[in-house]
């Protein structure tokens, strides 16, 4: 077995890494299901920035941060990205803890497959445009080549697994997509690499949303909640954890309320028993 399947990634939300014993085990892919607006993305940008951060003294044994942090996206742009990173958080040295970020763009193969304007999304001339379409570049082999060229220890986040899966309806390419997803799980394990994949909750049919958290090792869920006088809340389930389930619901340790804020980012508060 890898050394790096003994280690674990803190999640770097401080709220949540000690319910975990230090963080989530190396080489996880970790499926954040959410709800609009509820919390996932949050959850993202919270565990960047505090994996960037200096790491605090007195982390257990066989926590270690990423080797760095790729962020993968299929139709926004990187300074959209950061921008909502730089307005979501108000922490010490931001700016350049996002700047220690790896963005990957691969929204011109995205784009190609679709009705949008060339001009639009692309900034390569038209020679270069239909040279990469007559070679038949796929969306799933450009970014296995960017997982490829990922340290061994490093975090990648998919912003978002909603853009590529919708692409997939077609005959043949959602059995691409799981043969992907599969192939990126065993990956992971190999090579200690940590990896998010983002996912609106309700765009798919049932029974993808359902392949996809099968394939993952853990599924956290971000949903809203209606409490007293109808006000709603955020929750955060973890729905399915391999190797780490049974030691979170010994200790009742399933459910959890959400806060988010400017200066700590996503937070998890009063964990509750779920029967």
């Amino acid at each position: 077995m890898p050394e790096t399947m003994l280690q674990k990634m803190p999640t770097g939300i401080a709220s949540l890494d000690p319910i975990l014993d230090g963080g989530v085990p190396q080489g996880s892919v970790i499926l954040l299901l959410g709800d609009l607006g509820a919390g996932n993305y949050e959850f993202v940008f919270s565990s960047i920035v505090n994996n960037l951060s200096p790491r605090p003294a007195g982390a257990p044994e066989g926590v270690v941060v990423p080797t760095e942090i790729r962020y993968i996206t299929f139709t926004r742009i990187k300074e959209d990205v950061r921008q909502e990173m730089l307005n979501s958080l108000h922490v010490n040295d931001l700016e350049n803890l996002v700047g220690a970020i790896q963005f990957d763009d691969l929204s011109e193969l995205y784009f190609d497959r679709s009705v949008v304007p060339d001009d639009w999304y692309s900034h390569s001339d038209i020679f270069t445009r239909l040279q990469k379409r007559s070679g038949h570049e796929n969306i799933l082999v450009q970014l296995a080549n960017v997982i490829n060229a990922t340290k061994p220890g490093g975090l990648v986040v998919l912003d978002s697994v909603t853009d590529i899966a919708t692409q997939s309806m077609i005959p043949g390419s959602w059995e691409n997509m799981t043969g992907f997803m599969r192939g990126l799980q065993r990956v992971s394990k190999q090579r200690g690499i940590t990896t998010y994949l983002l996912l609106s909750q309700g765009i798919l049919e049932p029974s993808k949303e359902r392949e996809l958290a099968e394939i993952a090792d853990a599924v956290v869920l971000f949903k809203w909640e209606e409490s007293t006088g109808a006000r709603r809340h955020r929750v955060m389930y973890f729905e399915k954890f391999r190797g780490v389930m049974p030691q979170l619901e010994e200790r009742d340790l399933v459910k959890f309320a959400v806060r988010i804020s400017t200066t700590g980012g996503f937070e998890v508060s009063n964990i509750r028993v779920v029967i």
